[in-house]
């Protein structure tokens, strides 16, 4: 399994971002986001299932972030609106085969990953 995303940039806050990651190899049961800030741990910020595409997010995101999947295409996307400061992170994409909570909250759970795309938002 391959995971390659891309997207990400340097906005103001209140602006928006797409980011996009693409897979390639084996197909595992559910695709997630996670970021980290700088002088902090790797956090989870949302997770869609292939199947059904139920989908779950962290509080901080929840109502601004928007996960999706296009299983034609091998892509996952993260629509972000509203982007505050906070939200400045390296942001990873990853696979897992889990498929509910906690377990995917937890990064262990995730078995690949993707090489992190940097978004920045200043103010």
């Amino acid at each position: 399994v391959q995971l390659q995303a891309s997207g990400g940039g340097r906005v103001q806050v209140g602006n928006s971002l797409v980011l996009s990651c693409a897979t390639s190899g084996r197909r595992q049961n559910t695709m997630g986001w996670f970021r980290r800030a700088p002088g902090k741990e790797r956090e989870f910020v949302a997770s869609i299932t292939w199947s059904n595409g139920i989908t779950y997010y962290a509080d901080s995101v929840s109502g601004r972030f928007t996960i999706s999947s296009d299983s034609a295409k091998n892509t996952m996307y993260l629509r972000m609106i509203s982007l505050k400061p906070e939200d400045t992170a390296v942001y990873f994409c990853a696979s897992s085969n889990e498929y509910s909570t906690p377990y995917l909250y937890d990064q262990k759970s995730y078995d690949y990953w993707g090489q992190g795309t940097q978004v920045t938002v200043s103010s």
